[in-house]
């Protein structure tokens, strides 16, 4: 390849058909939208729809988190942090998967601590990561979907509780390590746990940065991720 006639940056042409990509499904998902409103109700609200609702929220979500990704290589993920009503925030996020909440038959509900009615964060950047964790959870729910916000030594921590079975061991064991391999029984990457602690270490306040954390158990007794932000 001459001088005249560069080799192309591959991320660059990635991170290009990615954005393409996600007008497409962001167009597919109008269309389908409209179509579904003009359905009877029991075919509106049948399991097939909730797949398709499901599936589409997750192709968002991954395609959000490969932008993001991309952005964060090059050092050009803006950051813009502002004070939020946390009550809000968290019923617009589960607003957004409530027709997927309904057609597999999920209770989700939020607890916010009055002692912390507000956050500092950047709206945008916190919603992908919520997204996901909810897509998450959604996944292997079996009844229950449960989001906590408190405050824990001056740190915001948001929580998803989900009732299914939990991170496999060797999961929790390699935390510190999200981008872990593709796992071909369950489809993983990791990739989603490696976005949100990107994200959440963007956020910093006095030297200290914000962080993810994953465990079983919580109020569900199923999986926990929490988000940590300064």
């Amino acid at each position: 390849m001459s001088q005249d006639n560069p080799a192309l940056d591959f991320s660059t042409v990635i991170a290009s058909t990615v954005h393409d990509m996600k007008n497409s499904l962001a167009l597919l998902m109008q269309t389908h939208s409209q179509w579904l409103a003009r359905l009877p109700d029991p075919a509106r609200q049948s399991r097939e729809q909730g797949v398709i609702e499901y599936e589409f929220a997750r192709l968002d979500g991954m395609l959000v988190q490969l932008l993001g990704l991309y952005k964060l290589g090059i050092n050009q993920m803006p950051l813009q942090p502002a004070y939020h009503e946390l009550d809000d925030f968290i019923e617009a996020q589960l607003a957004c998967h409530q027709d997927v909440f309904a057609s597999r038959g999920i209770m989700a509900t939020y607890e916010v601590d009055p002692l912390s009615p507000l956050g500092f964060f950047d709206r945008e950047l916190i919603a992908s990561v919520l997204a996901n964790s909810i897509n998450n959870a959604v996944r292997y729910a079996r009844h229950a979907v449960l989001i906590s916000v408190s405050d824990e030594v001056g740190q915001l921590v948001l929580t998803i509780n989900d009732d299914g079975e939990g991170y496999p061991v060797e999961m929790l064991e390699r935390q510190a390590d999200y981008v872990q391999g593709i796992n071909h029984s369950s489809g993983s990457t990791g990739l989603g746990l490696y976005f949100a602690g990107r994200i959440a270490a963007l956020h910093q306040r006095n030297g200290v940065g914000g962080r993810t954390e994953i465990s079983n158990g919580g109020p569900l007794g199923g999986g926990v991720f929490r988000l940590y932000l300064p």
